[in-house]
């Protein structure tokens, strides 16, 4: 039975990014980028605007830090921060959770704050995080969901080669009003069929 290694935390270079293991010193740009409002939206951490432009109490902030700084010992899943390699800066975090060792398969998400967006950055990530996980994690299936008001994540996951495998209709609630999630995955044999054709 095939079992993914998560203990190893690598560094993935691209031309635009890097992925690379959480640092001590980077939690502290993670809070300012968690505490984007359009950020809590659009990864369902809020149900209201209201929420989302609540400022976190010491204590909140203190159990983000020790999140980030205890990600590396993690031998279950990986997260890895997106760095600009333009500015140098963190822009986000790439992740593989929720791992079914049976089934061989993992659940990836992906967060951009608006200092990376609309610069080609997530799509390079993604890129970068699915051979990871299909070649070296030997993953057979990788899955994700997104909400249906979050369009732009939703285009570049499917230029990535995922597939919707199914939505799950007013799953989600915000400000009132009820969102779908929706389902998407992608199998070894579609990452394998994506490479081969140079998609």
């Amino acid at each position: 039975m095939p079992t993914a290694n998560f203990k190893e935390k690598p560094i993935l270079a691209g031309e635009k990014v890097q992925l690379r293991p959480f640092e001590e010193s980077d939690g502290n740009r993670m809070l300012k980028i968690l505490a984007e409002v359009d950020v809590q939206r659009l990864t369902g951490s809020v149900h209201n605007d209201q929420e989302a432009l609540k400022v976190r109490t010491d204590e909140e902030k203190q159990k983000v830090l020790a999140w980030y700084s205890s990600r590396n010992a993690q031998e279950d899943r990986l997260d890895l921060a997106i760095v600009d390699m333009a500015s140098g800066q963190i822009v986000g975090e790439a992740v593989f959770n929720e791992y079914e060792e049976y089934a061989n398969n993992a659940s990836f998400r992906i967060l951009i704050g608006s200092d990376g967006q609309g610069k080609g950055l997530g799509t390079e990530a993604i890129a970068l995080f699915l051979k990871y996980g299909f070649e070296k994690l030997g993953l057979n299936r990788i899955w994700l969901e997104v909400y249906s008001f979050n369009p732009r994540a939703e285009r570049v996951y499917i230029k990535s080669g995922f597939v919707l495998e199914g939505v799950r209709r007013e799953d989600f609630k915000y400000d009132g009003q009820y969102i779908d999630t929706k389902i998407y995955g992608m199998l070894r044999s579609d990452y394998e069929f994506t490479k081969k054709a140079g998609i």
